[in-house]
């Protein structure tokens, strides 16, 4: 959103007259006027309308239908929203939208009904993808989330009741927020705004003032006014990658049950300015990585492949696909003494200890 400035290196012209005159004069000269609020106005309106307009045409109303199957059962449904990012007619929407649903039905910018196809999703960061066949849509352009700025425009668009979508505009409140999923991990670089989420405008875009889509709509928090989440573009980008190429986000796990565990302050640090914390391993799984690298338990988990782990959300961005079947360094306290493990993790499963 720009904003007018005046300009204060315009020269002065000295008044000829009363001075009281000219100093009243010289203020009003400086106040905006009506005209120019007008102008602020319409350049924030043609901003919005302009983004809506470039990826209006995209956004779609979900409709998921579950159960349903056995004789006398009647089905459960939900709804919720998305955005087809590709020609090739994928769709980006959240995880509790259309997880385990038994039929995807998507209703388009235009009113058509198609028939859409669950991809994969994730719960883990409550992202999906979802494709529909037949009828050209038209994608909305993905941004680059490392480059929104706080105080940016922030517009959110939803399609929640398959008629016409819903807009609201706001700014982006903040960066880099932590959301915890469903499944007790927690989501990162998450986006927060004041643009409010309407009911059904999960799933839909965020989007700048270029119609760039920036995040996808994911939470509010009730009862606060103004918590409003979205998913950052970049996380969506690698997630729908994922879930294109395999179906599913593999995710790393060591076979073991923890909890975060407070570590004794260094020798010298009586105020406590130095407040570190480990993981505690509670229990091994047999036959594990962790059984199989040595690991105990009682042991606490402070480092894995060069970085510190202070807790269990850091043992979780940790153990990402890339380190699943890899050898990686492990740094373990077995008081009084720490110790340097080997350990290879193994592919999550769902609801899957550590």
């Amino acid at each position: 959103m720009s904003l007018a400035t005046l300009d204060w290196n315009e020269p002065f012209i000295e008044p000829v007259s009363d001075p009281t005159d000219g100093v009243a004069t010289s203020v009003e000269a400086a106040r905006p006027t009506a005209t120019d609020d007008d102008h602020l106005l319409d350049a924030y309106s043609n901003a919005v309308t302009g983004a809506v307009d470039r990826v209006g045409r995209s956004v779609v109303h979900i409709e998921a239908k579950y159960g349903g199957g056995r004789r006398g059962e009647r089905p459960r449904g939900g709804t919720g929203s998305g955005f087809v990012f590709t020609s090739s007619g994928y769709i980006l929407t959240n995880s509790h939208v259309v997880h385990e649903a038994d039929r995807l039905d998507v209703t388009l910018a235009d009113g058509n009904r198609l028939r859409a196809d669950l991809i994969g999703d994730d719960p883990e960061t409550d992202l999906a993808v979802i494709r529909v066949l037949g009828e050209p849509i038209p994608p909305a352009a993905l941004g680059d989330s490392s480059k929104v700025r706080v105080g940016q425009v922030a517009i959110a668009i939803g399609h929640p009741y398959g008629f016409q979508s819903t807009v609201t505009a706001g700014v982006v409140s903040a960066l880099g927020r932590s959301l915890r999923a469903a499944s007790g991990r927690l989501i990162d670089d998450v986006l927060q705004t004041d643009a409010a989420l309407n009911p059904g405008n999960s799933g839909g875009p965020l989007v700048d003032s270029r119609g760039l889509v920036i995040g996808v709509n994911t939470a509010v928090i009730l009862p606060a006014q103004g918590l409003c989440f979205a998913i950052a573009v970049n996380t969506a980008k690698f997630v729908a990658g994922r879930l294109i190429r395999d179906g599913r986000v593999r995710r790393g796990r060591l076979g073991v049950a923890v909890q975060t565990v407070p570590l004794p302050r260094p020798p010298g640090d009586r105020a406590g300015a130095s407040k570190r914390g480990g993981v505690l391993i509670m229990s091994v799984e047999p036959g594990g990585a962790a059984e199989r690298a040595g690991l105990e338990e009682g042991d606490v988990i402070i480092g894995l492949d060069g970085h510190a782990v202070g807790g269990i959300d850091d043992l979780h961005r940790l153990l990402t696909d890339d380190r699943v079947g890899v050898k990686i360094p492990l740094r373990v306290l077995r008081r009084p003494e720490i110790l340097a493990f080997t350990i290879t993790p193994e592919e999550s499963k769902p609801s899957a200890q550590e």
